[in-house]
Formats: C-alpha cells, structure tokens, sequence
C-alpha cells in the first residue's frame, strides 16, 4: 500500500499522507511524497496541491520515533536533510499549496504543514504545535525558520520553548492556520476551498507567480525582490489570462481563466 495516496480533483491535486495510526512519515514517505510533488509541478491540468492526511484523527504526528530509535546519528541527519529537501521542492514548486489539516498536526507534521502556502483546519478536529522541546531537541524540518518567519521571532521561539499545543481555533487567531471549515465535510470543503484557485475562476498563473514573488523575494533583499516581481509581471502581460482578464474588466463581465 502507498504511503502517499495520489489523486485528483477538479485541477487540484491532492496527497493524502498514509500511515495509521498518526500518518507518521519516514523515509519511504519523503521518497513518496517527492515524486508526487515532481508528478503534480509538470502536470500541465493541476493547479493547486492539497496535502491532508488519511482518516479522522491525525493529519500528521510527525516523524517515525520508531524508525529514529536506535538509528546511528549519520542516518538521523541523512533523514532530516532529505525530508528538508522534499519540504523545499513542496514549498518551492511554482503552484499554490494547501494543507489540509483534518486532524491532530504536531511535531513534524505542523513543519510539514508549514512548508505549504495556506493551511486550513477542521472545527474541532485536534491540536497543533512544536512540543520537540520536551524529547529534548529542536523541531529538525524547517520548523524553526519558517514559524519565525511566519508569526515573528518572538512569538515563534515562545511556541517552541513551551512546546505548547493549541486549538485550531486558537491557531486561526495567530494566524498559523488561514480558514477553520466545518468538519462534517471536511474533506469536501478542503477541496472547494482550493477549488477556488483553478481555472476558470481563478488566473492560476497569477497565483503561481505571487507565490513565487513572495516566497522568493522574503529571501532576498528588497531590491532583489522587486526586481523579481518586475519580471513574472512581465511574463503575465504576455498570458492568456491577463488578456482575458483586462478584456472582461473592460467588458464588465466575469473572466474565463485557462491558467496559461
């Protein structure tokens, strides 16, 4: 059975981590969840990725403790730099990224979750945190960078150092989950939500280029970063959908997008 379940929807993409009980990943995930990111980034009819997790409970606990317990320290590092590079390619792939959280997120799944654009969250569906302090160690896979570099530095270090665990609601007011949808149908309104960003509603080129503008540019110096915006501006004068755009403002009615 996969590790990563791998379907589509709708011009969205979605990987469903699967690994019951807590969806824990491994290497054999990472290995998994890479080439379906490869996969979705040349696939020409998705727009938008979805990462969740399988079943109710859990969208992710983290890293397998079992496959690290006894592990010699060069395969622990081997295992952290490679789970970084698959978050790296997710964060970087030219297209919008959604987690899904349909269940608890802590540890290492919430440093997954953080390498996607926007998070959403199910009501009611579980905690979500950094609680590696209390193994005695530091969250290893990006979660100290980007959290920082989401809620700011001293909001980030106290999350880290307390290890606590909050509410999905509690989340939403700090900003680190964007929208709490209802749980009933989670899966489903996950999906719409991300359904928003396609064709032909959505300019998905758009999206991928102010993804791309600020993810980048939040690395370089303001300079740098506007040069960049500069140029992807440049490449959506010459699109499809600003010229569909334009001409349906012009037009007063609602554009056509075919992400190209």
């Amino acid at each position: 059975m996969p590790l990563v379940n791998y379907s589509k929807d709708r011009g969205v993409a979605v990987f469903e981590l699967h690994a019951q009980p807590a969806n824990t990943y491994s290497y054999e995930m990472m290995k998994e969840l890479d080439a379906a990111i490869l996969d979705a980034r040349m696939d020409e009819h998705v727009h938008v990725l979805v990462l969740t997790g399988a079943g109710e409970k859990f969208f992710c606990s983290g890293a397998d403790i079992n496959m690290l317990n006894g592990a010699t320290p060069e395969f622990k590092y081997a295992f952290c730099l490679h789970a970084n590079e698959t978050l790296n390619r997710l964060e970087q792939t030219p297209k919008l990224v959604i987690a899904a959280l349909n269940g608890h997120t802590v540890g290492g799944g919430l440093e997954v979750a953080l390498a996607a654009d926007l998070r959403v969250a199910k009501k009611d569906g579980g905690k979500i945190g950094l609680p590696e302090v209390k193994l005695g160690v530091l969250p290893g896979t990006g979660g100290t960078q980007r959290l920082a570099r989401l809620l700011g530095r001293s909001r980030a270090i106290e999350l880290m150092v307390t290890g606590k665990l909050m509410s999905f609601d509690e989340a939403q007011a700090l900003g680190l989950v964007n929208a709490v949808l209802e749980g009933e149908r989670f899966r489903e309104n996950a999906l719409d939500y991300a359904a928003a960003f396609v064709p032909p509603q959505a300019a998905s080129m758009a999206v991928g280029r102010i993804k791309r503008a600020v993810t980048s540019g939040l690395e370089a110096g303001f300079s740098e970063g506007l040069a960049l915006e500069r140029e992807l501006q440049q490449q959506l004068f010459l699109s499809n959908d600003a010229r569909e755009g334009i001409s349906a403002h012009i037009e007063k009615r609602e554009p056509r997008f075919q992400g190209n």
